[in-house]
């Protein structure tokens, strides 16, 4: 595959174990073993892709996350983590992550997600030529820039962002089904990527929500409706 992987894993044993298998499918891994010198790292090569286990001293998955998407918003991440619990793992999908794993690993599920993340990444977030600007009632949405304008504020978007709002703005006033969004932006619909949606979706709202005329509405078990209003009419 080509692709250079960051695996930051505290556990000699399983991270010399899986340095070994995803070297032998072809990938490339720099393998570390906290998060100072998985940051350290980020900062001194381009990586496709990190793979980030939470517990670990001095600095936890969680908080190698924040550091990596304040700089690199659109690397592909992927939380290994023995903590299995639903917050736990809502909270790594909070932090931008495209997967959860638990532990204990299986090897051959590992390289398909990762096989899976790196197809997602890869495809193109908007059509080729599509740089069209889309007024949303006081906002400007910039699809070719990644940008939603405010008036003088400016919203930087990740491509994963800007993919689900085009999306939406595509479909305005219409309902979006759920499972056609997954498909459309994250490949397939599972429970992971599910969970996933629903956070860009929660992070979309925020943006918008200095215009009341603009409403992303969750239909409940079905979907989503981006409404905008005119609010000459109200």
């Amino acid at each position: 595959m080509n692709a250079h992987i960051l695996l930051v894993e505290d556990d000699e044993h399983l991270g010399y174990l899986l340095k070994e298998y995803l070297t032998f499918k072809g990938l490339e891994v720099s393998w570390e073993k906290d998060g100072p010198a998985g940051l350290e790292a980020i900062r001194t090569f381009p990586f496709d892709l990190c793979i980030l286990d939470i517990m670990m001293p001095r600095m936890d998955g969680y908080q190698l996350a924040r550091e990596i998407r304040a700089s690199l918003p659109d690397l592909p991440l992927i939380f290994l983590s023995a903590r299995s619990l639903k917050v736990d793992v809502l909270k790594g999908f909070s932090l931008g992550a495209d997967d959860y794993i638990k532990k204990p690993v299986d090897e051959e599920e590992l390289l398909a997600r990762i096989q899976a993340v790196l197809a997602r990444s890869q495809r193109p977030q908007t059509k080729a030529g599509d740089n069209t600007s889309w007024t949303l009632g006081q906002y400007t949405f910039d699809p070719g820039n990644q940008q939603l304008r405010y008036g003088a504020q400016r919203q930087s978007l990740t491509g994963r962002e800007t993919a689900l709002l085009h999306y939406l703005v595509q479909h305005q006033g219409q309902l979006c089904r759920r499972e056609d969004i997954l498909k459309a932006i994250w490949g397939k619909s599972d429970y992971f990527n599910r969970k996933s949606m629903d956070v860009f979706v929660s992070k979309l709202r925020k943006y918008l929500a200095d215009d009341p005329c603009v409403q992303l509405t969750n239909i409940h078990g079905t979907g989503f409706v981006l409404d905008v209003s005119d609010p000459a009419a109200e």
